[in-house]
């Protein structure tokens, strides 16, 4: 059997095992499969307003999944999308709250502050590896916490919205000229979703077609190779990790401006938007149009495990627990790649 057909039964068997997995929880749980499967279609896909609820909720995870993507691309393990995100919405907050002028020109500066902030909070992890050589992947995760934690201070204290009875962390609500505009009225989906497409559209040609896409997928794929080419890691490393970082901003921003129109300390952390969007890039093999399609299939579980709950006995986490499958399956993967490489190295010996 060649490396192509046993991949394609890899694949195949990967769908079998997250569909028997998710059937096993549903009858554990008491429902009945068919049934359970049938009202996660319509939680997601079952109506203009569960269509379009699902690609906004997959909005943010595009965004931040082709940040992961991107930065996976180049070899540096951007595992700090969370941080990034919570600092791009924090921004675009502020600026929607304080800056005056136009609506949409306030929205365009909010966008651009939430790219910036998760981008610059993304490269001082990459400066960190490239100066001091603190391991990327401890940096990145670990600059996660400071950002969340600093983000709810802010609204919990010198930034509360303390309107009203409102007792939660939160920042002032937005004015609606701010807001981004919906694709369709009265549905959730927003314009978000369409720079999401763009962006994905966007990274595939430049990885394809551009010097820089090569130099980048260079550097991913053989890192020796690329110095002896003249890439140069610390500038690059920079690059990819402002764009991951921006990127990430964005999803962040987007959600402010077009779902929440507050920062609210805890809701983008709680839902998951950043490991789903790295779990979506994994998912895909770091392929921009591939992540687009894996987000929205994982948007598309979350908010099919939310009809199940409301029209079942199933509780919502059986969507979780095939997200959870569909981890062990990349896992396994990336191990057996791993393992091949090295047994590949043992064999072959090492070039001089």
């Amino acid at each position: 059997m060649d490396q192509t057909n046993a991949s394609a039964l890899a694949a195949d068997c990967g769908d079998y095992c997250r569909l028997l997995a998710g059937a096993i929880a549903i009858v554990i749980a008491g429902g009945d499969i068919l049934q359970t499967y049938a009202e996660m279609w319509k939680g997601a896909f079952g109506g203009m307003y569960f269509f379009t609820n699902t690609l906004a909720r997959a909005t943010p995870i595009i965004l931040i999944g082709l940040g992961a993507a991107l930065a996976f691309r180049a070899g540096f393990f951007n595992l700090g999308a969370e941080g990034q995100m919570v600092f791009g919405a924090l921004s675009a907050a502020l600026v929607g709250l304080y800056m005056p002028g136009p609506g949409w020109l306030v929205c365009i500066v909010a966008i651009l502050a939430g790219i910036i902030a998760g981008g610059l909070w993304s490269v001082m992890a990459g400066y960190f590896d490239s100066r001091f050589g603190v391991n990327l992947l401890i940096s990145t995760l670990l600059l996660n916490y400071v950002a969340v934690l600093f983000a709810g201070y802010l609204v919990a204290y010198p930034l509360k919205d303390r309107s009203g009875s409102a007792a939660m962390a939160q920042s002032e609500m937005l004015d609606n000229s701010v807001w981004l505009p919906k694709l369709i009225a009265g549905m959730p989906l927003h314009i978000g979703f369409v720079l999401a497409v763009l962006a994905a559209l966007i990274i595939f040609i430049l990885l394809k077609r551009s010097v820089v896409g090569y130099e980048v997928r260079m550097l991913g794929g053989n890192p020796l190779f690329a110095l002896f080419g003249g890439v140069k890691r610390g500038p690059m490393m920079i690059g990819a990790m402002f764009a991951s970082g921006g990127l990430a901003g964005l999803g962040g921003a987007v959600e402010i401006l077009g779902s929440q129109y507050r920062y609210i300390d805890g809701a983008l952390s709680n839902a998951d938007y950043a490991w789903t969007g790295i779990m979506a890039a994994l998912l895909a093999g770091s392929h921009p149009i591939g992540t687009l399609m894996a987000a929205i299939f994982l948007a598309a579980l979350q908010t099919g495990g939310m009809g199940v709950e409301r029209n079942t006995e199933v509780p919502l986490e059986v969507g979780a627990i095939i997200q959870a499958v569909l981890i062990l399956f990349i896992s396994a993967r990336f191990t057996y790649s791993f393992l091949k490489r090295r047994k590949g190295t043992k064999t072959d010996g090492t070039a001089v």
